[in-house]
């Protein structure tokens, strides 16, 4: 998978520099001078969260550092661009996930700050934190643990705690925060399963859980477990109906009103 997408990133870089001259150098430097997927990555996000006192050098040194070190850093970088792949309608190539989409981009430097995190370079991981809200607009506390093919659309506004997991192929919408309640300590914030749509605005506070193929209405405050399957909206959520899919991460259907409600329910396909 790795290499078949490295492949076709390099033959859509190649096709555009044919056809929009005005990015070709920008191509060429984020994509064709490169001979790996790790490689144009460190480079362009090192660009991106350069600035005036640390240089970009400096952060691709420790991009490549942990991509040697985390071989797995580049295979979730991977799920996560065909999660966007397969989830995103206005996307039908690979390149621009890579080059445009900061929600794409916010993910990978959250992923570099973890590894510094767990690497006890706490500082650094901070700074990257901060950097990674300044360019991108998401907030995401080092120590948050994400797995693969996760997905953040728009990505704008998106603020996650410390404690929070988010477990493989979750999608969630702008504006979306995972905290806490208020200044406790310890284990205090959300655990997202597998295949769960957190919908734009939603706000999920607390050390709760929100179960396997779930789904959270747009707007919505949630303050206890959901549990799996199970479709919540409402300030505070409420159970409303049962997502018609299985992993409503995949089918980004935001409209509460398409799911099943009670025995008698339907779904709108």
């Amino acid at each position: 998978m790795h290499n078949s997408i490295w492949r076709k990133l390099y033959e859509e870089a190649t096709s555009l520099v044919k056809t929009e001259p005005l990015l070709a150098s920008y191509v060429y430097a984020c994509i064709l001078n490169h001979n790996s997927m790790g490689s144009a990555l460190s480079f362009l996000l090192a660009n991106k969260l350069s600035d005036e006192v640390m240089p970009a050098i400096a952060v691709r040194e420790l991009f490549d550092a942990a991509y040697s070190n985390a071989p797995d850093m580049i295979v979730n970088a991977v799920h996560d661009m065909q999660a966007v792949f397969d989830r995103d309608a206005a996307t039908n190539s690979y390149l621009p996930i890579l080059l445009f989409l900061k929600g794409y981009q916010s993910i990978q430097v959250h992923r570099l700050a973890h590894f510094l995190w767990k690497n006890n370079r706490k500082e650094l991981a901070l700074f990257m934190q901060s950097r990674n809200s300044e360019v991108f607009g998401v907030d995401i506390h080092p120590a948050c643990v994400m797995g693969k093919g996760i997905m953040f659309d728009h990505a704008t506004g998106i603020v996650i705690g410390e404690t929070t997991v988010i477990e493989d192929d979750v999608s969630i919408m702008q504006s979306v925060t995972l905290g806490g309640t208020g200044n406790e300590t310890g284990d205090r914030h959300p655990k997202i399963r597998s295949g769960v749509l957190i919908s734009t605005g939603a706000k999920v506070l607390g050390n709760i859980e929100v179960g396997v193929g779930a789904k959270v209405g747009a707007g919505s405050v949630v303050l206890e477990d959901v549990p799996p399957h199970t479709t919540v909206v409402g300030v505070p959520a409420r159970k409303v109906g049962k997502p018609c899919s299985e992993l409503p991460a995949q089918t980004m259907d935001q409209n509460v009103f398409n799911d099943e409600s009670g025995p008698a329910g339907h779904c709108v396909l």
